[in-house]
């Protein structure tokens, strides 16, 4: 009889320290149905764990099949490969994995490794598992959005399979409330396994000070040219291979560049992320052949889900890629952001695994210490539009119920839920409509699923298929462009057909369960006799489907190509920017399929797109088209158009003549935002001036003129007046009668007095009649001394006094004050003394009170 290769392997494990806590675990899984493993990367707890849980589950007399999780479908294919060598076999016997587009499994695998997104759709497809003994959820400190919400489908669906295993393994020790939600009626039990790795020095290598880790456009090409030289010193001072870490496969691929040219011979330089082929990433994971040596250059990838063997040197960009999500703009996509320390501690871990290692930041201390400490998990900073859809499918809207480590966030998951309700997925209670459930059982992002299913009847199931496929794919646009992309893989690329193919079979069986009447519907040049889809081009057809997939993107260039970019106006209102070394930057309309993002940076930048015409983003984003008046002001000049507009962007402007209302909502709104000082007040400021007094002091009914209580009555004396200015093709707001308009708000019939109360003017002594100023708390007469001789008594207005500003012949002041009897009698001896000598030809008497008040000097004899 053939022995069992697992229980052999874990009778005579490998040297790994998981090693010694495997007994431990394995007297937990036989009292509990459920644990968690915290150990560090680099113990082998990815490796070892699954078969102890398999032969556990063998002592028991079950042969249900162990499933692994893991982030990243390069993680499941390693995982699985590291395993089977260890038993000595091939892929597919007692080991296997299933990733997208790919399952290498057989009737005797025991444990299959598969990504958190592949198992998410087994479960809703059959939610008891059957044939599912046990499930590892490995990696769940990395908190993608699958694997939390995996996590809280498993402990909900343990209502149909108590008898299922749950183990979830973590790197970090720290998932306080994990242990928590597992127990079933308490917490569960924790093993951590503490690190065996060898001491690891801690260096900085903080780019120059002109030059920044992270700008507007992204990571600049200066600092990449930094960590190339600071990998390239490494190389050059330290033993052991190298492994640079960098936020995303642009910036690994151009460090590779940049390496391969300047390395000496013998030393290899590798790239490692999610979008090469498995070939390429399975020599990235090899160890290096003897007498040479290599820089492996990687995403996160490499941070705790694999072991690349043989580092002794990281170089850490301490940059990071994350999805996050703009709810004001519903723009969601990748940002470049400071890798948190958490991430950095287990970046540098890799160099420690096989021997004393080196980590070289390329940052300052300083900057170190301003990272936060833990990444944001997915679920709080992503869009949760496929999620949301997930939650539906599961029959828990909103996820109430579930058990989360942390729950959704709450405004991304209203704009999700708004999001799959316009696009027909779920109706207004948050249940999913057929269409809906139709795009749940494809195995691509909800988006794309929707648009492949809509544009089948008109492209053809293969072709929409075979365009979907492009935009889920791990494949770089060359420039971004889809369509340069689509002429690319065609003929040289089976992983993109395979998917092509997975993709169409997937649909083909979703839209036989859908009656035609609620099939969803593609805009009609798609399937039009125009446009037939069998002699569209693949990149004309990649172009409709990504157009149908996010018609909230589909952008239009503002103006002409200059500089080193072109900028875009999307649909949905946001800006995005193409660098005018891309073939995009020439075309005026796009579908885009990705874009990233900078912190801070208004715009976003294309990183996948395809051209349309107007034709199409018209019938695509038909919700979107409207038709209104729109004003303009030039100065005090206001301009009507009549605009169309695609969502935010704007398809022509026609001058037309403004309507009565249109100009009097203009005026008003304009007041309301730049103030009541935009008005031409010239004599009405006078006027306001003097009902501003009489409400000060009187009250009502005399109405206040503040800013404030006349906007809000703007409708009473404001709108009248602009209304009047309607029907005219150039309007000035200059001749807006603001006075006539004022006087809408005197009161009637104590309007009859204002000139009583509150007198524009006052007749003094010498007969003028001067004008009163009422700018200020008390109304003030400004008048030359000679014209009051003989007054007495200071004039009052509406009960007050009035302060007077008694000048000099040059009308400069010479006294203030509200009591002319107490000046003449004291301070105008002062004046008289100190001004008749400079003003000789006028009447400067002793006698104030009987001298005649005269308007200017006497004339010469």
């Amino acid at each position: 009889m053939r022995s069992d290769p697992i229980a052999s392997l874990l009778a005579a494990p490998p040297d790994l320290p998981v090693v010694a806590g495997l007994d431990g675990l394995r007297s937990l899984l036989e009292e509990h149905a459920c644990a968690v493993v915290t150990a560090p990367p680099g113990t082998g707890k990815t490796t070892l764990v699954p078969p102890l849980v398999a032969d556990v589950l063998r002592g028991r007399g079950r042969d249900g099949r162990v499933v692994v999780t893991q982030p990243r479908r390069v993680a499941a294919r390693a995982a699985a490969r590291r395993l089977a060598d260890l038993l000595g076999e091939e892929i597919g016997h007692n080991v296997g994995y299933a990733v997208r587009g790919e399952r290498r499994t057989g009737r005797s695998t025991r444990i299959e490794v598969v990504t958190a997104g592949l198992l998410l759709r087994r479960l809703q497809a059959e939610p008891d598992l059957p044939g599912v003994a046990a499930v590892v959820l490995d990696e769940v400190h990395e908190r993608s959005l699958d694997s939390d919400l995996l996590l809280a489908l498993l402990l909900d669906a343990r209502a149909l399979r108590d008898d299922l295993l749950l183990v979830a393994m973590s790197a970090t020790v720290d998932l306080t409330v994990l242990p928590h939600l597992m127990g079933p009626d308490g917490d569960a039990p924790v093993l951590d396994i503490p690190s065996a790795l060898h001491p690891v020095e801690e260096r900085w290598a903080p780019a120059p000070p002109a030059v920044a880790r992270l700008a507007e456009h992204g990571v600049p090409q200066a600092f990449l040219a930094h960590v190339t030289s600071t990998a390239l010193d490494a190389l050059a001072h330290e033993d052991g291979d190298l492994l640079v870490f960098l936020p995303g496969a642009r910036e690994v691929d151009e460090v590779v560049a940049r390496l391969g040219s300047s390395v000496p011979d013998g030393v290899d330089v590798l790239a490692l992320h999610g979008r090469l082929g498995a070939a390429a990433q399975d020599a990235a994971l090899r160890p290096c052949p003897p007498g040479r040596r290599r820089v492996v250059v990687s995403t996160n990838v490499a941070e705790s889900s694999l072991t690349v063997p043989g580092v002794r040197v990281v170089i850490d960009s301490t940059l990071t890629r994350e999805p996050r999500l703009d709810v004001a703009t519903g723009m969601s996509g990748l940002v470049t952001v400071g890798a948190a320390r958490a991430s950095g501690v287990q970046r540098a871990g890799r160099a420690g695994r096989e021997g004393p290692g080196v980590v070289v930041r390329c940052c300052s201390p300083v900057d170190w210490a301003r990272a936060p400490q833990a990444p944001t998990p997915e679920i709080l900073s992503g869009d949760l539009t496929s999620a949301a859809l997930e939650l539906a499918a599961w029959g828990a809207p909103g996820g109430g119920g579930l058990a989360w480590i942390d729950p959704p966030a709450a405004p991304a998951l209203a704009s999700a839920s708004a999001t799959l309700e316009r696009l027909g997925l779920t109706g207004p209670s948050g249940a999913p409509t057929p269409v809906g459930r139709a795009v749940v059982a494809v195995p691509a992002p909800v988006r794309e699923a929707r648009a492949m299913l809509a544009a089948a009847p008109g492209l053809g199931l293969r072709r929409a298929a075979e365009a979907t496929a492009l935009l889920t794919a791990d494949l770089r646009a060359p420039g971004g462009d889809l369509t340069a992309l689509a002429r690319q893989v065609r003929d040289s690329c089976p992983a993109w057909r395979a998917e092509a193919r997975r993709l169409e079979r997937a649909a083909d069986q979703a839209l036989r369960g859908l009656p035609k009447a609620v099939a969803p519907q593609a805009p009609a040049t798609v399937g039009a006799p125009g446009h037939p889809g069998g002699a569209l081009s693949p990149g004309e057809a990649v172009a409709r489907v990504a157009a149908l997939a996010r018609p909230e993107w589909l952008a239009r260039r503002r103006g002409p190509l200059t500089g080193q970019e072109a900028v875009y106006a999307t649909v949905g209102g946001t800006g995005l920017r193409v660098p005018a070394r891309s073939a995009l930057a020439a075309c005026e309309w796009l579908a885009v399929a990705a874009v990233e993002r900078a912190p801070g940076s208004a715009d976003a930048l294309v990183r996948a797109a395809a051209p349309v015409d107007e034709e199409l983003a018209l019938e695509v984003a038909s919700a979107w088209l409207t038709e209104t008046e729109r004003t303009v002001w030039e100065g005090t000049r206001l301009r009507a158009q009549r605009v169309r507009c695609l969502g935010s962007i704007i398809l022509s402007a026609t001058p037309v003549t403004p309507s009565p209302q249109v100009v009097s909502d203009a005026v008003v709104a304009r007041c309301r935002q730049e103030g009541l000082d935009v008005l031409p007040w010239g004599e009405a400021a006078r006027l306001r001036a003097r009902m501003r007094f009489l409400h000060r002091v009187l009250g009502d009914p005399w109405p206040a003129v503040d800013d404030s209580s006349l906007l809000a009555r703007s409708d009473e004396w404001l709108r009248p007046a602009a209304q009047a200015l309607g029907g005219q093709r150039h309007l000035d707001l200059g001749r807006l009668e603001v006075g006539a308009a004022l006087r809408a708000l005197l009161p009637w019939p104590q309007a009859a007095h204002l000139d009583e109360l509150a007198p524009e003017r006052l007749e003094v002594p010498s007969g003028s009649r001067v004008g009163l100023s009422y700018d200020g708390e008390r109304p003030v007469l400004a008048v030359r001394v000679q014209e009051c001789f003989g007054w007495a008594q200071t004039p009052r207005v509406a009960g007050v006094p009035v302060l007077l500003h008694l000048l000099s012949p040059a009308r400069r002041p010479v006294a203030v004050t509200d009591d002319l009897r107490s000046f003449w009698q004291g301070p105008y001896q002062q004046v008289r003394r100190e001004l008749r000598g400079r003003y000789p030809k006028h009447a400067w008497p002793e006698d104030p009170w009987t001298a005649p008040a005269l308007r200017a000097a006497p004339r010469r004899g």
